[in-house]
């Protein structure tokens, strides 16, 4: 989850910095506290990064896998990051790992007939594109359709966006001073190169999927499937060729914005039902307590989409936003959508996105700076910054004039 920084300071620590990361003694006594869990387990490496550590690395060693480094990138392991096909026997994989810890979980909530809420976080699919075997050979890449940009497609689009395109793109070019940033930079791949991660990407979702298997076969033989609400989600989408994007950044086309999710809830949510309503992330907590009898909390600002999940009602929100605060002054953007039109403003540019979603769903043509959009736009920016307003939570109900 990266609740905390891989580096921290005298004035900002981090439980998650190194060298505590991988202090396994460290890890193997601390019970907290940790953002008010009863019980957590937790690692921070995608695929073989030297980030390894925490519970994840204890794991691998009570499993057996007493030499767990040679299998990750140094200097925390002995290898050269590795390309697609991982070394990693798959039974010592973070899917396994959390497939696992999960169901042990199940089991003694089960035993001591216990409500509970958990949360299983998978990392993958995630760049590097690595798994093990046979998950990385799963697809042909020959047969895979590759998306693309197309010419001139970020003109008067940010900074952020040019860049992606431009091979003699820095960060000193367009101002940009801070720490690295995610996905701000030239964003080209060879085509071949491309299909071949796509097709891993795809294999690693596979992977991911047999354990989230195996997880839901645990529901049901501890007869615990018909009165347990499973959510499936993801934090952020992915590109990979759509708009000329490769993995993430500050960006918020569709591809990345609109996330998977999927809800069963035996008895509530009707099996193989769709809705087009618009759900947003910070809805989850408050939908989470709604389903276990608990009011909405006045520091959160989400809705209980319950209504809509159980079929109640068709929507319950008219818009979700969209923040991305990766460097202060740099990289902090707002978006507003609706179910027809979308936009983007940046902190530090005058630039921006407007898109007809109904018209151009593939978010080809940015409305901006379209005389024939202006009247509309300034309609969809006003409901974005009453949007903002409306978003500013009370942390207690009023209760006198002063």
């Amino acid at each position: 989850a990266h609740f905390q920084p891989l580096q921290g300071s005298d004035a900002f620590p981090s439980l998650e910095a190194y060298p505590t990361l991988q202090d396994l003694g460290f890890w193997r006594s601390y019970d907290g506290p940790f953002y008010g869990f009863d019980d957590f387990e937790l690692a921070r490496n995608h695929t073989d990064e030297s980030h390894v550590g925490q519970h994840y690395a204890i794991w691998m060693e009570k499993r057996g896998l007493t030499n767990w480094r040679d299998y990750f990138a140094k200097p925390t392991g002995t290898r050269d990051p590795q390309t697609h096909k991982w070394n990693l026997p798959e039974k010592f994989h973070t899917n396994a790992w959390i497939a696992e810890r999960t169901n042990h979980y199940l089991q003694s909530y089960r035993e001591q007939r216990q409500p509970f809420f958990l949360w299983s976080s998978f990392f993958d699919p995630h760049p590097s594109y690595l798994v093990p075997e046979p998950w990385d050979t799963l697809y042909d890449p020959s047969q895979l359709t590759i998306p693309e940009g197309r010419t001139g497609e970020h003109a008067g689009e940010s900074p952020f966006l040019q860049l992606s395109a431009d091979p003699e793109g820095s960060h000193a070019k367009y101002g940009i001073k801070g720490k690295w940033m995610h996905g701000v930079r030239y964003h080209a791949l060879d085509k071949p190169d491309l299909a071949r991660d796509i097709a891993v990407y795809y294999g690693m979702i596979s992977c991911m999927d047999k354990y989230i298997g195996s997880i839901l076969d645990r529901l049901e033989d501890l007869g615990l499937a018909d009165s347990t609400l499973v959510l499936f989600t993801s934090d952020h989408g992915h590109y990979y060729g759509h708009h000329g994007l490769i993995a993430k950044g500050p960006f918020h086309y569709e591809d990345g914005v609109r996330v998977p999710m999927i809800v069963r809830w035996p008895g509530r949510v009707q099996p193989g039902s769709r809705s087009q309503a618009i759900q947003s992330l910070v809805d989850l907590p408050v939908t989470f307590l709604a389903a276990a009898g608990v009011d909405r909390p006045h520091s959160m600002s989400g809705l209980n989409q319950l209504p809509v999940w159980t079929g109640e009602t068709a929507k319950v929100r008219d818009h979700a936003l969209v923040e991305n605060t990766h460097e202060p002054d740099m990289a902090v953007l707002r978006t507003y959508v609706d179910d027809r039109y979308k936009i983007t403003v940046y902190q530090s540019f005058d630039c921006g996105e407007f898109f007809d979603l109904t018209e151009d769903p593939g978010e080809m043509h940015n409305r901006w700076d379209d005389p024939r959009y202006a009247e509309i736009k300034a309609r969809v920016m006003h409901r974005f910054l009453q949007a903002e307003m409306k978003k500013d939570v009370l942390p207690m109900p009023r209760t006198w004039g002063a």
